[in-house]
């Protein structure tokens, strides 16, 4: 096979912001450069002078002069996609201003997340192969950017159902729990939806603020408990406790648009949104390297029980990471998922560190346990 010059074509820097590309373009190359989603309009003269030999130059809006003369340099130009309500390239996760843009003006219907659950369900009822593939490269570039956030960060997981309703007692628990984990320096991921997954972002965004914070918070969500019948009311009294106490705490959210009558909580500040639910649960639990607390919840709480628990069981991850169920009646008697876990789990690794709590405020003294048993091992 005829040598070709393999380094023009390696991966290079991943640019995803018009301030990296500025500061590459100094060095006078982007060969073998990855661009993401830029727009570069206004520079034209730059690459004009600039070295692309393989380059790709994913969605980033290009004036024909400068296109023409990269396409020359050899660099893969995959142009922007008109009309789609997401950009299909993106290459940093979505915030909650992002989502929800336009909710105040023309209320939840005109945002982009409710216009991209729509297309969703279009095109997935269609089975147009060009969406689908348009979806897979969306989810791809989401699964990038998460884990260029989260590198080096030790995650916990906080699964739970999405009808545990605002004003209640269950959910300013499970914000405390956000909390607590916050600041005791985990990340603190979600499912990213309502309910429990909600309560424990809002605990993580309320960690740099006073204990009294957290309550009048929770006294404002009250208003809106559930996001049935109106998102548009649910959403805004969210981003009312955001504006009243700026500068929360940092979290991330992991929703679906394959549950999207399930609107994304604006209480994380960074998102991963997945078309495909498969990916976005695979890749929510894997990435919880601290362990997962799971909260009462349902069907999707208990298949992420034993999502968790497989690779646990097989170690295929390497070590087992620490699981902690909380509620004892739930999890025994409601939903008897202890049980079976437990049953996997005698004479493995995993044995050690599996927990079931009776209440929410003994959640993390739980997980720290196991925690120090995983190091200990």
């Amino acid at each position: 096979m005829e040598n070709s010059d393999e380094s023009t074509y390696a991966p290079g820097v991943e640019i995803e912001t018009l301030t990296a590309f500025d500061r590459a373009v100094t060095t006078g190359t982007l060969a073998g450069h990855r661009v993401q989603s830029v727009d570069l309009t206004d520079r034209g003269d730059a690459l004009l002078r600039t070295d692309t030999r393989g380059a790709v130059f994913l969605g980033c809006r290009i004036e024909p002069r400068a296109e023409a003369k990269i396409r020359a340099d050899g660099a893969f130009v995959f142009p922007p996609v008109p009309g789609l309500p997401f950009d299909p390239y993106r290459g940093l996760l979505y915030t909650p201003e992002a989502l929800y843009e336009g909710l105040a003006e023309g209320g939840y219907a005109s945002t982009p997340d409710a216009r991209a659950y729509s297309w969703f369900q279009l095109t997935r009822s269609n089975g147009d192969v060009f969406a689908s593939m348009l979806r897979a490269l969306h989810d791809d570039a989401v699964s990038d950017a998460l884990d260029e956030h989260l590198a080096g960060a030790r995650v916990v997981g906080v699964m739970g159902g999405h009808a545990m309703a605002r004003g209640s007692a269950e959910y300013q628990g499970a914000a405390v729990l956000g909390r607590e984990l916050a600041r005791s320096g985990l990340t603190v991921a979600t499912g990213g939806g309502p309910g429990a997954m909600e309560a424990a972002n809002l605990g993580a965004y309320a960690a740099p603020h006073s204990d009294a914070m957290l309550l009048k918070a929770c006294e404002v969500l009250a208003a809106a408990p559930s996001f049935s019948p109106s998102v548009t009311d649910w959403a805004s009294a969210a981003f009312t406790v955001r504006e009243r106490w700026p500068d929360g705490g940092s979290s991330v959210a992991v929703p679906t648009w394959f549950y999207g009558h399930e609107p994304p909580n604006a209480f994380a500040d960074h998102i991963a949104k997945y078309f495909a639910n498969a990916v976005r649960e695979d890749g929510l639990l894997a990435r919880s390297t601290a362990g997962v607390i799971f909260l009462p919840g349902a069907a999707g709480t208990v298949q992420e029980i034993f999502d968790n628990a497989t690779p646990n069981y097989y170690e295929s991850r390497s070590a087992p990471t620490p699981m902690v169920l909380v509620n004892r009646a739930h999890w025994t008697e409601k939903l008897p998922t202890w049980p079976l876990l437990r049953a996997l789990a005698a004479g493995r690794a995993m044995e050690s560190r599996i927990a079931l709590v009776d209440s929410v405020e003994e959640a993390a003294g739980a997980l720290a346990r196991l925690t120090e048993t995983t190091a200990g091992s």
